[in-house]
């Protein structure tokens, strides 16, 4: 475990974090499961897919394991940091996926040796959901960019044509999703605004508020944020903690992802813009990323900009070199 010193601050780095290098027809990748368990089916469905992209897969000996005494959690503390770490410190792979979300990231997190992790350097590391806080943890603790795309064995990735081309295309052709928001998409609070992405599921933003490596506040960043079976008035708790400690203080600008499972959207919609539409910030609603039918993969960590007016987020830079 590194000490709250080693910690870095990504607002410092107006240019964005260090992104890894684009993956190749076949890159080994290892897939890791740092949260729950992972039904077995449906990763070896993921696996097909990632394997079609000339890809070669390899899970990490602990992802079909299930805690002895808690079965929301995919194997032992231990074993899951210990098959992140292996896989980050193995030159031979180029990329960690995360198998699925859930519930554990945050009781491994401290259980990596982030000194390590920074020597290794840059790789692609792609989760959402509960992976929230290892997104959080990469550009705190190691400065590296990372992707807000589908888990190897979630639903959306196995069953959503467009879901599956955003994130390959992220992998092999940056370039082109440079742009980034669906159809749904639209402005909830006008304005135009230039920062570095950074987000996730916001009741995880909010459980790292007070801990020794959390980050402090969202200045100057272009906030991504969504989540999933949040009601509204816990929605409304979550945001208010926020505001109140201060968190959102200088946030440059928020895109706003799915709310699958937290009520009427409209409902949804009445507290978001309650909570966020005095902050004078561009907000974009709907912009496709999340635990939607239809998952983008937005790049966490790298320069963009946030265009209220045409509900997209365009990047400066393609999200893998």
């Amino acid at each position: 475990m590194t000490c709250p010193s080693d910690a870095l601050d990504p607002s410092s780095a107006g240019t964005g974090l260090t992104r890894p290098a684009r993956l190749r027809p076949g890159a080994r990748v290892a897939v890791v499961a740092p949260s729950g368990p992972v039904p077995a089916d449906r990763l070896e469905a993921g696996l097909d897919i990632l394997r079609r992209w000339e890809l070669d897969p390899v899970v990490a000996p602990h992802v079909r394991d299930v805690h002895p005494r808690h079965d929301y959690l995919a194997g032992t503390d231990e074993a899951r940091a210990r098959d992140l770490q292996a896989a980050w410190c193995d030159p031979a792979f180029s990329a960690v996926f995360c198998a699925r979300g859930g519930y554990g990231a945050q009781r491994m997190v401290d259980l990596l040796d982030w000194s390590a992790i920074r020597a290794a350097g840059p790789k692609v590391f792609v989760g959402y959901s509960d992976i929230t806080a290892l997104h959080e943890a990469f550009a705190l603790r190691a400065g590296l960019a990372t992707l807000h795309g589908p888990m190897t064995a979630a639903l959306t990735f196995l069953k959503d044509p467009a879901t599956q081309e955003s994130l390959r295309a992220t992998l092999f052709e940056p370039e082109s999703v440079r742009t980034l928001g669906l159809a749904t998409a639209r402005c909830l609070v006008p304005g135009r605004a230039r920062g570095v992405t950074l987000g996730g599921c916001v009741s995880l933003l909010a459980s790292d508020l007070g801990t020794p490596y959390g980050r402090r506040a969202a200045t100057g960043g272009l906030l991504m944020i969504e989540d999933t079976g949040e009601e509204p008035y816990r929605l409304d708790r979550i945001l208010t903690q926020l505001l109140r400690s201060g968190w959102l203080d200088g946030v440059a600008g928020i895109g706003l992802g799915s709310w699958a499972g937290c009520g009427p959207y409209e409902e949804v919609r009445a507290v978001l813009l309650d909570r966020l539409g005095g902050l004078g910030v561009p907000v974009v609603e709907e912009l496709g990323f999340g635990h939607a039918e239809t998952a983008l993969t937005v790049p966490l960590g790298v320069p963009g900009v946030l265009d209220a007016e045409s509900a997209t987020l365009t990047l400066d830079v393609p999200a893998l070199t």
